[in-house]
């Protein structure tokens, strides 16, 4: 976990280092006060050496302001040191995140991610920042004070160490049971962050059903054992400061008790006032120094389950990898599916495909149609390597999809999905997903063949008007339209359309095909679709049922031989068109 977490560092090392060393030199500094102190009170005050107290005053003024200087740059590096750590732990858990495959981001949750890249990361800067600071400073001021006492005084010095037993066991108490507690807050986190965001996505469904209260109570259930959770956590944790004050209070009790007997007995030959004031103060330095390392303690124990989190994501083998040697060019956009079988658990006794063959020519228009769980859009995810196939292989262009470079492979891919995402921006901004580089005229050619200038040449703001996260502020047809220009756009091989007209009427429906075909007609066409007239034109249907391929022909031949398309286009000419959204 430690050399995980230490590679996130990086070019904020030197700030690291240099936090270490001033905090180190503010130490020194406040180490040596307290014997100067006693000269003054030994040598200057009851001897009445006026000009000696001056100059020692002085320099004791000077010593103040260098501890002061070095407090300072420490506190500077440690904030760099620990703010750059933070962004290169986002950077790295992003970037990871953006080379997972869907089996890879379905081991996690979106939520969890969310919560690890925020709470988490949050959690892991500040305990670095005590870490470089804290964590160095107090063991530091805490050898020098235990050497500046014990030569002064040994036998009052050694009462010092008999409170670290007491503190040992106290703080091993408390952290080993609060450990486990901060974990099981951490994943109630991602619970909670899980039931906002799925409350604020689908208000509008929560608001239609009146499902308000039911929504309350999922957010109070789950912030009620945050709640719980962290109250006990903080409970165990509250013991800590009383135990720390009770051992400090009592070392300076012992050392002023026997530090007086021991002035009076010797006359002030073994020990002088100035030099038990000196002890005293290296006593409460001592006790200071315990106390704020087990505050530290206190932050890595919380910090330790967000380290292990985060570990599992930047940790996490990518099933998804480019080969040794890989293929960087599609030539064209045929498909093969020989002996497809899979599985989303990877297992053989699991799968949602059995024993999938399959033959597309490039150019071809193919209509793929079977009810719901039939597995249909996993069907079509295996192409552009969204996920890899458990059983056979999947080939485009006649080479395996396995031996492809991804983005080389995912480029000759596009695909409107099922569930369609528009992101906050422009029009142009979400069109241009599809190429950064289009102009103003390749925008509008694809948005009149995806039947969508009509719609955006009627907003105020036209192509820059503004689109809400998610696409909230336009229907749902005219999603869909704008994410099948903005697949048009990379001009592919191989276009897949995942039930991604289902929200428009049958007309647009039927003008979108027509223009597919003016404008790529060497490209070839996957339509998953429910509704016949979509897909009755295509070169090829096929007809899927419980993860199979149940048969594969024209319109005319399917609705001649096969019962299953025969009923589908009864059921839909009864039903009649359908409409927009």
């Amino acid at each position: 976990m430690i050399k995980t977490l230490s590679r996130c560092v990086r070019q904020y090392r030197t700030h690291s280092i240099l936090s270490a060393v001033f905090v180190s030199l503010e130490v020194l500094m406040e180490c040596i006060i307290p014997l100067y102190m006693a000269r003054i009170i030994d040598l200057g005050i009851e001897k009445a050496d006026l000009p000696y107290v001056v100059r020692t005053g002085l320099l004791l003024i000077g010593m103040a302001c260098l501890s002061l200087t070095f407090g300072v740059l420490s506190g500077r590096s440690a904030a760099i040191a620990s703010a750059g750590f933070a962004r290169n732990l986002r950077h790295d858990l992003f970037y990871r995140a953006q080379d997972f495959s869907f089996s890879n981001i379905d081991h996690f949750s979106t939520a969890s991610l969310v919560t690890r890249m925020t709470t988490d990361v949050t959690n892991l800067q500040n305990a670095y920042m005590m870490i470089i600071r804290v964590a160095v400073r107090s063991p530091v001021m805490l050898i020098f004070s235990v050497a500046m006492a014990f030569s002064i005084h040994r036998q009052l010095a050694g009462y010092f160490l008999l409170t670290v037993p007491v503190l040992g066991i106290g703080l091993y108490f408390i952290m080993s049971r609060a450990y486990p507690i901060f974990n099981r807050v951490f994943a109630l986190y991602d619970r909670l962050n899980s039931v906002v965001q799925e409350n604020l996505r689908g208000i509008r469904v929560v608001k239609s059903f009146v499902r308000e209260d039911h929504e309350r109570e999922k957010f109070n259930s789950v912030s009620e054992d945050i709640y719980d959770s962290f109250s006990r956590a903080e409970r165990l944790l509250s013991f800590n400061s009383p135990l720390m004050m009770l051992c400090m209070q009592t070392c300076v009790l012992c050392v002023a008790w026997f530090g007086a007997k021991i002035i009076v007995y010797s006359g002030g030959t073994a020990l002088t006032t100035g030099l038990l004031t000196s002890l005293i103060t290296y006593a409460v330095q001592m006790l200071i120094c315990l106390m704020m390392l087990s505050m530290v303690f206190v932050m890595i124990t919380i910090s330790r389950a967000s380290a292990k989190r985060i570990c599992e994501v930047l940790n996490e083998k990518i099933d998804l990898a480019d080969a040794e040697d890989p293929v960087t060019d599609v030539p064209d956009g045929s498909i093969r599916f020989d002996n497809v079988s899979f599985s989303y658990a990877g297992s053989m006794d699991k799968c949602c495909l059995f024993h999938i063959d399959l033959d597309i020519r490039a150019g071809e228009t193919v209509g793929i149609l079977g009810g719901t769980g039939d597995s249909k859009s996993t069907l079509v995810q295996l192409i552009p390597r969204l996920y890899d196939v458990t059983e056979g292989s999947v080939s485009v262009g006649g080479v395996d999809v396995r031996r492809y470079d991804l983005h080389a492979l995912r480029h000759a891919v596009s695909m409107v999905l099922q569930k369609n995402e528009l992101f906050s921006g422009t029009i142009r901004d979400n069109l241009r997903w599809g190429n950064e580089d289009a102009t103003d005229e390749e925008l509008r050619e694809v948005c009149r063949l995806a039947q969508a200038d009509g719609f955006i040449s009627a907003f105020p703001d036209g192509y820059d008007t503004w689109i809400e996260q998610g696409g909230t502020n336009v229907s749902g047809g005219q999603k869909q339209r704008l994410c099948i220009a903005r697949a048009l756009l990379k001009k592919p091989k191989v276009l897949i359309f995942d039930d991604s007209t289902s929200a428009v009427d049958t007309r647009t429906d039927a003008l979108i095909r027509q223009g597919l075909q003016q404008y790529l007609p060497g490209a070839t066409k996957l339509v998953i679709a429910q509704r016949v007239s979509s897909v009755q034109h295509a070169d090829k249907i096929v007809i899927l049922h419980n993860g199979r391929i149940q048969a594969v022909g024209t319109h005319e031949s399917l609705l001649r031989d096969n019962e299953i398309y025969r009923e589908l286009c009864y059921s839909q000419q009864k039903g009649g068109a359908g409409h927009e959204n």
